[in-house]
């Protein structure tokens, strides 16, 4: 089992950016509560641009090319209250991969942002895979309160193999 931790950066939190998540700093103080919990299972995930562009994602950054920068730049580093955790680095929406499957052993506890796009494409293509994923309400952010609201009640859908809980649920 392993908590990942997705997407907990800079570009995420800053109001000012383009991807920015309204209700970011919200779920600080659950994952550092997961944390205490789950470690050293624990896994912090960062979205990062690819170094090479192709497909339908050429569309997607013309829409935000700000978010092309390298994954050394300070929008894609961790926030500081979990600066200098070690990262897996995607270049996907989903986080799911040889990488979280090797330390997941079946179950897949997620938490992070966006909740309406990483975090429910990590969480659907591990059920795929056949793990058991729980998704910390609390825990989570959205692109707005809406988009989150919408992304649990869609997750709500694949019970039992994907199960919205606390984080008081998880003690």
């Amino acid at each position: 089992m392993v908590l990942a931790l997705i997407d907990l950066q800079r570009i995420f939190a800053d109001p000012a950016s383009g991807w920015a998540t309204p209700d970011f700093q919200r779920v600080v103080e659950p994952a550092r509560e997961l944390i205490k919990l789950f470690t050293p299972e624990v896994v912090f995930t960062r979205f990062v641009a690819p170094e090479h562009v192709f497909g339908a994602w050429a569309g997607y950054y013309e829409q935000f090319p700000f978010a092309l920068q390298p994954p050394d730049s300070e929008d894609y580093q961790l926030v500081d209250e979990f600066k200098g955790a070690p990262t897996l680095d995607k270049t996907t929406f989903g986080a799911w991969g040889p990488e979280l499957a090797a330390r997941a052993d079946g179950r897949l506890v997620l938490a992070g942002v966006a909740t309406d796009c990483c975090v429910i494409s990590t969480a659907l293509s591990a059920v795929d895979a056949g793990v058991q994923v729980q998704v910390v309400e609390e825990a989570c952010a959205g692109s707005t309160t809406e988009n989150h609201d919408k992304a649990i009640d869609l997750m709500r859908l694949y019970a039992p193999m994907l199960e919205i809980v606390s984080v008081e649920q998880l003690r």
